[in-house]
């Protein structure tokens, strides 16, 4: 069997002293395999200082965002398995090897688990404690990093779920949510990162905001009824506890009460429809990709019955 082909992504805007800190160790430890750095319109010397280190450069004309980068390199690169990486100078070149032992158990992403001194801070280690907290109620797996940009991904399946990603700094987010959805394996192995080199580009009150709406979001497209039956459950709780004061005061079923029974029950029935056309999507989805492999299954069974006929001599020549 053919050894996998690997592509490193690393997404950079304005990480020089990052990509100095860790590219040429990436380089000699993995000199077969692709290495792409995807300049987001960088004001600095990051382009630059990529292709002269030897990586594969592909440069966003203007700031495009973090998401975008990753989609660009993602687009371009050739291997079987994808491995993204920050330029931030965080990630090292030990931290890959047991990411990609631990795909190669069988898993479809690995993504580095960072400790709590990896944090820039005491509130962006209380956020993402929380934003994994919320992760793991929504799609009842143990999610332990959900911002993380150290992973070991299939190329085919992530390529598969691309068009979901945002272009912002939530990509990691999404694509780990729609993994779950998709019923992909993930697994979570521990690293150890350094400070970063640089500045973050990552605004706590505004990017904290954009991290909720996309988990909401997300929560919308991985199982709607998860959004929906809470908030109907609170309608009619609200039209209940209206009844009864009514009832207790006045003796009588008010218009109020009748307005949010009214909406619990078209808000639940909302979510269920929405799951269905979410369970649908996804299982089109997964008939296409079934129907593509079979297809390929056939194609190659097709050569290899035409290439058993092929007298030994002449195929030496082919």
């Amino acid at each position: 069997m053919a050894q996998n082909k690997i592509s490193i992504i690393i997404p950079a805007r304005n990480e020089e002293a990052g990509l100095k800190s860790f590219l040429p160790a990436l380089r000699q430890a993995f000199a077969t395999s692709e290495i792409i750095v995807v300049d987001d319109g960088s004001e600095d010397n990051t382009a630059l200082v990529a292709s002269t280190l030897g990586a594969t450069l592909y440069s966003h004309p203007y700031r495009m965002g973090n998401g975008a980068a990753i989609k660009t390199g993602a687009r371009h690169a050739n291997g079987d398995i994808l491995i993204f990486m920050d330029a931030d100078g965080q990630h090292q070149v030990d931290n890959i090897n047991p990411l990609l032992t631990k795909y190669n158990e069988g898993y479809d992403m690995v993504v580095g688990e960072r400790d709590s001194n990896a944090q820039a801070n005491t509130m962006r280690y209380i956020g993402n404690t929380f934003y994994n907290f919320l992760a793991t109620r929504i799609v009842g797996h143990c999610v332990k990093d959900l911002t993380s940009g150290c992973r070991v991904i299939n190329a085919q399946k992530f390529k598969s779920l691309m068009h979901l990603l945002p272009n912002g700094f939530s990509s990691p987010t999404t694509i780990t949510m729609a993994f779950f959805r998709s019923g992909y394996s993930v697994a979570y192995v521990p690293i150890q990162v350094r400070a970063r080199l640089g500045k973050s580009h990552l605004n706590p009150f505004t990017d904290g905001l954009r991290f909720l709406l996309i988990i909401y979001k997300m929560t919308i497209l991985y199982s709607p009824i998860k959004v929906f039956f809470p908030l109907a459950v609170l309608h009619f709780i609200a039209g209940l506890t209206n009844y009864a004061y009514t009832f207790t005061t006045q003796g009588r079923f008010t218009n109020m009460s009748a307005v949010f029974f009214s909406a619990s029950v078209i808000i639940f029935l909302i979510g269920l429809v929405s799951e269905q056309i979410t369970t649908l999507m996804y299982t089109s989805r997964n008939e296409n990709h079934l129907k593509n492999y079979q297809s390929t299954q056939n194609r190659i069974k097709k050569i290899r019955k035409h290439y058993g006929k092929i007298p030994k001599v002449m195929r030496k020549d082919h």
